[in-house]
């Protein structure tokens, strides 16, 4: 524990980014994973509301710092494929 004082602040405030981070984090792997679910069950209007709650996600993490930008748009290509698949 560091002893000076701003120190001290930088290290609750490292832990609440990094708390934020690790939800947000979590949150988007939920929402392509319930993609991935909804494509495998052919349903493809669950898949289709499942997807815009993702894209949504996705280009948060852009502008928060959370995932680069060709990160974000290689899971849309993946996730916007499995929906086309859906007969």
């Amino acid at each position: 524990m560091p002893n000076i004082k701003s120190q001290k602040k930088r290290v609750l405030t490292n832990n609440k980014k990094h708390e934020s981070n690790v939800a947000q984090r979590t949150a988007l792997k939920t929402a392509i994973k319930n993609v991935l679910v909804a494509v495998d069950a052919n349903d493809k209007e669950a898949a289709l509301k499942a997807y815009n709650e993702a894209n949504s996600k996705l280009d948060k993490a852009i502008t928060s710092g959370l995932h680069h930008k060709n990160f974000v748009s290689r899971q849309k290509a993946r996730l916007s494929n499995a929906i086309n698949k859906i007969a």
